[in-house]
Parts: C-alpha cells; sequence; structure tokens
C-alpha cells in the first residue's frame, strides 16, 4: 500500500495506490485516525488502488461513523475495479462514492 496526504486549506486529500487488505488496513486506518481533528472535509482517492478487501471496508465505515457527529464530508473517488466492490458490498448506498 503506497499511502500519501494533501492539505488545501483544512480539506484534507488521502490518496492510495495498490491493496488495501488485512495487512494493510490497520496501517491505513492509523494514518486517517492521526488526521482527525485536522481538516473539515476528506476526499479518499483510490482511482489508483487495485483491491480492497473486507478489512478495509470496515476502515471505511469507522471512519464514516467518526466524521458523521460533526457534519464532515468525505468523499470517495474510485476506479471501476473499486467501484464494483462498493456496489456488491452495498456501499453505494451508505458512502458518498464517485
Amino acid at each position: 500500500m503506497d499511502i500519501t496526504k494533501n492539505y488545501e486549506e483544512k480539506e484534507l486529500t488521502i490518496s492510495v495506490k495498490d491493496r488495501i487488505d488485512t495487512v494493510t488496513a490497520p496501517d491505513f486506518e492509523n494514518f486517517i485516525m492521526d488526521e482527525m481533528g485536522n481538516f473539515d472535509s476528506l476526499i479518499i482517492d483510490f482511482k489508483e488502488l487495485e483491491y480492497i478487501s473486507s478489512a478495509g471496508l470496515r476502515v471505511l465505515i469507522v471512519v464514516q461513523k467518526k466524521l458523521k457527529p460533526d457534519d464532515i464530508p468525505c468523499v470517495i473517488y474510485v476506479n471501476d475495479t473499486i467501484k464494483e466492490i462498493f456496489l456488491m458490498a452495498g456501499f453505494d448506498k451508505i458512502l458518498n462514492i464517485q
């Protein structure tokens, strides 16, 4: 997993490449949690992500639950492969997928 962050004022963009699986999901979660409180808007860029496991999907639910009380928007940009995984899991109904 290759992960980078970029701030534009209080908007955080996190870009992830390669894979998020049971091995890398904890690192992905810690990366996001370390930034909590530093942003007013979150963009997660999965356009170059090749695979996401159920462990990675769980991280997204955890993040969504953390952001919801403060009404912090989160948009997830996906490629066709990752979009298919989100659709099969029903995540398109609970997350803002673009």
